[in-house]
């Protein structure tokens, strides 16, 4: 039995419907794109103004002098070097990354894998409530409570069993004020910890359940599971929270500047004063009275623009091969 051919009001009021939805598309798709090259046009702005801010620097000194200078003589000299910075900026952000990388994981693993649902939902808020946390507080924390821990337990102790024991080690351990690159690191450290592991928990939840159950199935244990089945499909998910972590950790300014000492020299001692990228920028920007002092300064900042980039990134690149892989086994 045939159907009535609809009457053409109806067909005509379809048909308008579907234009308007088209057309609603097409204005969502637009703005979007606009809000995204907004985002990229910003980002390069910000790379201009940094340059054109620290250009007076930059031209007197060159990019590849000033980069690799070490010499910071702001009062007499009047040179500027940034390498002791984005030397301690390096092995600041890399020392807390190995030290909280793989306390990070086991509490994702935990909370995702072998926790139960109460508890797991407690770690994860403990989580989120770390990452929550102002860096200002933490810098606090290091001053009050985390450097004269470790001036009295770990400097003192060691520092004087190194003058009766091993006198050579006196000038790689520095001056033992609690105040410096050890400190430094254990802040950010524990700063950056919620990062990596939210980052980490999230990358375990999404493999799929099919291949928890295909391991099991073949007779795997739980480790087995984890270290076969899991943790290779979520691996690059976790090295890319790795990496932006390593990024939050390198543009880090409050809570480094008020326990890493603040010395213009290399880092090259234990407990010593350091400084980094943005701790001398929170430091000098205020007193910076001369043009080239200022100039240099937002020059600091420039670099370290790139040093987040290169980071970022990396992140994104390992993100986008690890989807291949992914996909290839799925």
């Amino acid at each position: 039995m045939a159907f009535p051919r609809a009457t053409p009001y109806l067909e005509r009021g379809l048909s308008m419907k579907r234009l308007y939805t088209h057309f609603g598309d097409r204005i969502f798709a637009w703005a979007l794109l606009l809000l995204a090259l907004g985002v990229a046009a910003l980002a390069v702005l910000m790379a201009y103004e940094l340059y054109q801010g620290g250009s007076l620097a930059l031209r007197r000194f060159g990019l590849l002098e000033f980069a690799l200078g070490k010499d910071w003589d702001p009062v007499i000299q009047k040179s500027f070097g940034a390498w002791p910075y984005i030397l301690g900026t390096i092995v600041v952000s890399l020392s807390a990354l190995f030290l909280s990388f793989f306390p990070a994981l086991a509490a994702a693993i935990f909370a995702a894998e072998y926790a139960p649902r109460w508890l797991a939902q407690i770690i994860n808020f403990l989580l989120d409530l770390m990452a929550a946390v102002p860096s200002v507080v933490y810098g606090l924390w290091g001053i009050f409570v985390l450097a004269p821990w470790i001036r009295d337990q770990v400097q003192l102790p060691f520092y004087m069993w190194a003058a009766e024991h091993a006198p050579w080690l006196l000038p790689l351990l520095g001056v033992p004020t609690g105040y410096g690159l050890m400190t430094a690191v254990l802040i950010l450290a524990s700063m950056i910890i919620p990062f990596t592991a939210a980052l980490a928990r999230d990358a375990i939840a999404l493999v799929p359940k099919e291949h928890r159950e295909a391991a099991y199935a073949l007779g795997a244990t739980r480790w087995e599971v984890m270290r076969m089945a899991i943790l290779p499909l979520a691996r690059g998910g976790i090295i890319a929270g790795a990496f932006l972590a390593l990024a939050r950790a390198v543009g880090e300014t409050m809570a480094v500047t008020m326990v890493i000492g603040n010395s213009h020299k290399l880092p090259y001692t234990l407990f010593g004063g350091a400084a980094t990228m943005p701790s001398v920028i929170a430091n000098e920007f205020t007193e910076a009275v001369e043009d080239l002092h200022l100039s240099a300064l937002i020059a600091v900042g420039f670099l370290l623009f790139w040093v987040s980039m290169a980071v970022n990134f990396a992140a994104a690149y390992i993100l986008r091969r690890q989807e291949r892989l992914v996909k290839g086994v799925l």
